[in-house]
């Protein structure tokens, strides 16, 4: 009956069959090869406009093969947990260590974090098995005090949760929703709501409090009296420790900021998620851990048995590295405005990522093996595992040991246990008695000098994107990795609240990205030397390249005003070619527009995510590739920057300037506002030319680049934060200028 138990698969993998999308990505892809075709062998091809929209349309061709390949076959996973709970008892559950990561008090209030962390202590999952480590890469008294005092409302929090069956387990989104406890017919859960309401009110106050007015430093908080942001010493602080062993109390808890100094490289995310790794093996060890953004709660409480269902399974365990989460989002705004729900995308690409080797780790909401952290390859006996450690009899080298993993023994110790699958429990698992000289030598800013970590070991460095580049190293390996659908669905967080947050997010993940294609951890190197399976790297491929699409998507969005000013033509004008262009137009957006229907959302959402579709790639993903130009040119460093997080506000659904774009005056402004004034220029002068156009084709190419950049143009229009600034419009009416004059030059030569 064992031996059954053991052979029955935790999981399986659903394929879908997106039949139409399927259809019209081919024929899409087809009409494409046929547009080329017609340019290559047509007399206009020593046309400029002609070449430029030739080059243009490889690229297109080549993104939208990439694009097919990804999405062809498309799974998901149904997990079962009975299954699960038959084969491995509870007192049998593995350890978890749970990593929480935030960077900036400000930008990521500390009572978003600790509704974060509250969600996760209260899992439904043995507290005696998880232990919740903090990373505060601002060394924050604040973010510290938050926790403390989150400690003490855990007490009352979790045994709420797990009595009530809670689903929802961060206590701002669960005590938003009034009828809770209005539709409940049971008066002692009526009293017990309104009990655990007014405790988490006085939490808040407390917190918010302490945020606008400074604490004493004294006591427990005199280590931050002598601290700057990236200058300071390493705090550890273990904020509450369940060393009864029982599993109906608060789980550990562990606050860490690291060392920082002026002089030394912290690799923003990834040296943190590093020290979070090596101190959480000194205290606890755990063959598995989770990591989360601060801001991204717990909506299913079984999300860790559905996670254990894939890395346990009896294949599971041999191939699967890590099991993604998706994310969503729970402070959309009406028609997502800013095009930042990435609703039908995770559905069609992620869910095409995930039937190849793997869905890409997407930095949050991922269960990982530590050991595969470690650097260890898929189990394909002992000759792999020599060559990653140089296991002799099944024992590490002590050598090798200081040269991957750093000198420190008590760290040695716990990973040769980890590379052997043994336990091992440092200090009885009694997070107080943990020598803090060791763990403060593990999160020194010295202490990965001529190691392996960030290059071999641990979360790799070299980008802002380390979590895709991380993900990248696994399947290079020759790792698989899983999506981890749950339902209700595992994890939310919050998203950009302005258009210049979504599109400042989207320049940092499009110059990462690009950083990892153009490094020595190119996708198609680990196709060539590795073990990344073809349409693997296709996949990567697509992903990394968002930068380089600004590109040809700008000289395409100037082709049509060019037409206009020199009064020549890059779209076909005769029968049939000039259906080609046509014809895909409207597939296109029949195609994409299906899919936003089908992932339940509204046409006006369709076109906002195809309007800032072109917003994004043509102004972040720019800006993206200028940053990597200057970094590879050696003249600036790529700079990590912290997405601001904020809870929405209940009248914010009253409010008429929600969703309304605003604008500052950083540069990122420039090429839109530029792309927009040229258009108008153009349209302009076609209107003031006595002689005939040669064809609408594209003045209704330029109409359209005006509608994407319709947000552009009222910003001409509007003053303070919802206007352009003055600047802003001074540069790219000289830009519109010089690009008039070059037209005109060209078409004289011309």
């Amino acid at each position: 009956m064992a031996n059954e138990t053991t052979l029955v698969p935790l999981y399986e993998k659903i394929w879908q069959k997106h039949t139409f999308s399927r259809v019209m990505d081919s024929l899409i892809l087809i009409l494409l090869v046929i547009l080329i075709g017609y340019r290559v062998s047509s007399y206009n091809i020593n046309t400029f406009p002609w070449f430029i929209a030739l080059l243009c349309e490889l690229w297109f061709t080549f993104t939208w093969f990439v694009t097919i390949s990804t999405k062809w076959t498309p799974s998901y996973t149904k997990t079962y947990i009975n299954r699960l709970l038959l084969r491995v008892p509870e007192p049998e559950l593995p350890l978890l260590d749970i990593f929480v990561t935030t960077a900036d008090p400000v930008l990521e209030p500390p009572i978003i974090t600790i509704n974060t962390v509250l969600s996760l202590l209260s899992l439904d999952y043995p507290t005696n098995k998880l232990a919740c480590y903090v990373s505060d890469d601002g060394c924050s008294p604040i973010t510290f005090y938050a926790l403390v005092q989150a400690s003490i409302f855990a007490k009352i929090w979790i045994p709420f949760c797990k009595k009530y069956n809670v689903q929802v387990r961060a206590p701002f989104r669960y005590f938003s929703d009034e009828d809770t406890a209005n539709n409940s017919d049971l008066p002692e859960f009526k009293q017990d709501w309104l009990r655990m309401k007014e405790e988490y009110e006085q939490l808040s106050s407390k917190v918010q409090n302490a945020a606008q007015n400074s604490i004493p430093l004294v006591g427990e908080f005199a280590a931050f009296s002598k601290t700057q942001l990236r200058n300071h010493p390493t705090i550890i602080k273990v904020i509450w420790e369940n060393n009864e062993g029982v599993s109906n109390v608060v789980p550990h808890l562990i606050y860490i900021s690291r060392e920082k100094r002026p002089q030394h490289s912290h690799h923003y995310k990834a040296g943190a998620m590093n020290v979070l790794t090596r101190v959480s093996a000194l205290m606890t060890n755990a063959p598995f851990m989770l990591n989360v953004d601060c801001d991204m709660y717990v909506s299913n409480p079984k999300v860790v048995l559905h996670a254990l269902c894939i890395l346990l399974d009896s294949k599971g365990e041999k191939e699967v590295a890590f099991a993604q989460c998706p994310q969503r989002f729970y402070d959309a705004l009406k028609d997502d405005p800013f095009g930042n729900q990435l609703v039908a995308l995770p559905l069609y690409i992620g869910g095409g990522f995930a039937g190849l080797q793997g869905i890409i780790y997407a930095g949050t909401n991922c269960f990982h093996r530590r050991k595969v952290i470690y650097g260890v390859s898929p189990d394909h006996g002992i000759q792999s595992r020599n060559k990653d450690h140089c296991l002799t009899n099944e024992t590490l080298s002590e050598k090798v040991i200081i040269q991957k993993f750093g000198a420190s023994k008590v760290l040695g110790e716990s990973t040769a246990h980890t590379l052997e699958g043994k336990t091992f429990t440092p200090n009885d698992n009694h997070c107080k008695s943990l020598d803090l000289e060791a763990a403060s030598e593990v999160a020194s800013c010295e202490y990965e000098y001529c190691t392996a970590w960030g290059k071999q070991v641990g979360w790799i460095y070299g980008s802002t994107s380390e979590d895709v580049l991380t993900g990248l190293k696994f399947h290079t390996k020759g790792w698989r990795s899983e999506l981890c659908t749950t339902d209700p669905i595992a994890f939310r967080g919050c998203t950009p609240q302005d258009n210049i947050g979504q599109m400042s997010q989207h320049k940092r993940w499009a110059s990462g990205l690009l950083d990892i294609f153009l490094s020595k951890h190119c996708p198609i190197f680990g196709t060539l030397f590795g073990e990344l399976q073809l349409r693997e790297c296709f996949a990567y491929i697509w992903i990394t390249n968002w930068a380089l699409r600004s590109i040809p998507e700008i000289c395409y969005a100037l082709l049509p005003a060019y037409c206009i000013i020199t009064n020549s033509s890059f779209l076909p004008n005769k029968e049939p070619g000039l259906w080609i262009p046509a014809t895909l137009f409207v597939l296109y957006n029949i195609s994409t527009l299906t899919e936003q229907l089908k992932s339940g959302l509204s046409i006006k959402t369709w076109w906002n995510n195809q309007r800032m579709g072109r917003i994004t790639t043509m102004n972040s993903c720019f800006f993206g590739l200028l940053t990597i130009l200057l970094k590879h040119l050696r003249i600036s460093e790529a700079v990590f920057e912290i997405t601001k997080k904020e809870q929405p506000s209940s009248s914010e659904g009253s409010d008429e300037n929600v969703g309304r774009f605003t604008f500052n005056e950083s540069p990122i402004f420039l090429p839109g506002t530029t792309i927009l004034l040229v258009q108008l220029t153009a349209l302009c002068i076609n209107l003031l030319r006595w002689q005939p156009q040669k064809g609408v084709g594209e003045v209704l190419c330029s109409t359209y680049v005006i509608l994407c950049y319709f947000p552009f143009l009222k910003g001409l229009f509007r003053k303070g934060k919802y206007g352009i600034p003055l600047s802003t419009i001074c540069k790219s009416m000289v830009l519109t200028f010089l690009f008039v004059h070059f037209c005109s030059r060209s078409n004289i030569t011309g």
